[in-house]
């Protein structure tokens, strides 16, 4: 298996577990965001501010490795055409027992990110895209599809990480790993992740995660940072994560 399989297997198997960003929204959350109530996150504990999304009636948005059934049923019940692309069968199905129970449609794709995205050029007005670049090697590859999906003054929205959680131990009272965090390149750092069962994940410098962002051609409009949401580091405020919002200039 390459590291992508083993990191989808993880996830479904998070799934079954009950993990938190794997559980689908409930009826009564989709009737709410109808009316005008919800929550999205890009990052841990944050709810991305409702102007950084705009109007979305009618908006064509690509959820990014964004399955699941909890940012999507939001943007459609607010009048959005939502299309979902997961490495995971459950988070993509996930999407379509929500989308059957609501009554919506939504176009849910099982694929890979660090592959050319299965849409054409100028698709999309929107891409949701939370913190899960942390399992892809390359980040940069990634950008460069956002930018070419997107229509011209398209927004990206993106979680990212700061690379901290990478350098820490377990307890976050150490420094113990030396930067990049690539498993693939150091067997050290697989057999940390292989311990804790985490999947198969890599650090990324700002200059990979910022700067990959304005080598594509788009323009940051917007940032916030965020934490773990628990931990020492959490407890300590120190930011782990950063939320972006950019746009691909109109021609």
């Amino acid at each position: 298996m390459n590291y992508q399989d083993i990191n989808a297997q993880t996830i479904d198997r998070w799934i079954r577990e009950g993990w938190e960003w794997g559980r689908p929204i409930t009826h009564e959350a989709y009737e709410k965001a109808k009316k005008g109530k919800w929550e999205v996150f890009l990052t841990p504990t944050k709810p991305v501010p409702h102007e950084w999304l705009g109007e979305l009636e009618g908006k064509r948005i690509l959820g990014l490795a964004s399955g699941g059934g909890q940012q999507m049923p939001v943007f459609s019940a607010l009048g959005a055409l939502c299309t979902v692309l997961d490495y995971s069968s459950l988070q993509v199905e996930s999407e379509r027992i929500v989308a059957e129970r609501e009554g919506y449609e939504i176009r849910a794709v099982r694929g890979d990110m660090t592959k050319a995205l299965p849409f054409e050029d100028n698709e999309f007005d929107m891409i949701f895209h939370p913190v899960f670049n942390c399992y892809v090697q390359d980040v940069r590859p990634v950008w460069k599809e956002c930018y070419r999906v997107l229509k011209p003054g398209g927004i990206l929205l993106s979680g990212t990480d700061h690379y901290l959680n990478y350098i820490v131990d377990n307890e976050e009272k150490q420094i113990i790993n030396s930067l990049p965090f690539d498993p693939l390149k150091n067997p050290e750092q697989m057999q940390q992740l292989e311990a804790e069962d985490a999947g198969v994940q890599f650090s990324h410098s700002l200059t990979d995660q910022i700067g990959g962002q304005l080598e594509a051609g788009f323009t940051l409009l917007s940032i916030y940072e965020d934490t773990n949401g628990e931990g020492r580091l959490h407890e300590m405020n120190i930011p782990t994560f950063l939320a972006m919002r950019s746009v691909k200039p109109p021609m």
